[in-house]
């Protein structure tokens, strides 16, 4: 026969290990919004633009005007600036921080991104500047036909 004691700490091993899992989930990144991001297509709504949308693989994010006015264009987990180093060269990165995931703003006077959940800082060219990242924003192929930024992701 089984003493109160026992019982309960039988109880209490039996209630962890059933949990456990939920925990492990609950912490772990999400796959299935990464994966929604590089499904989602660009803002282009009308259908004479929807033709035009993707070209080779690139996808529309936004129009060199925009670039000019907001200082980078981000749209779907993509993020476009101009490159520091060479204004006539265009940068795009993967915006969800390599630390948890949160997007990461740019910073256009000081020419760099800052995650605002832990501060971690990235180049424009996605390299990190201030941990606590543990590696770089990943780099896409971008360019400009007309007056619209491609990036193929």
């Amino acid at each position: 026969m089984l003493k109160r004691r026992s019982f309960l700490g039988y109880f209490s091993i039996g209630w962890l290990t059933a949990c456990f899992p939920v925990v492990l989930a609950a912490c772990a990144p999400n796959k299935a919004d990464t994966q929604a991001t590089k499904q989602t297509d660009s803002p282009v709504s009308d259908d004479k633009s929807a033709s035009a949308k993707t070209t080779e693989g690139f996808k529309v994010v936004g129009s060199t005007a925009q670039l000019e006015k907001m200082g980078s264009l981000q749209i779907a987990g993509v993020a476009v600036a101009r490159d520091p180093a060479n204004s006539k060269k265009l940068v795009a990165v993967n915006s969800k921080c390599t630390h948890t995931g949160c997007e990461v703003k740019w910073l256009a006077g000081e020419k760099r991104y800052r995650c605002p959940c832990h501060d971690a800082e990235f180049a424009a060219d996605g390299k990190v500047l201030n941990g606590p990242a543990p590696s770089p924003l990943a780099t896409y192929p971008v360019k400009v036909v007309g007056t619209q930024v491609l990036v193929k992701v």
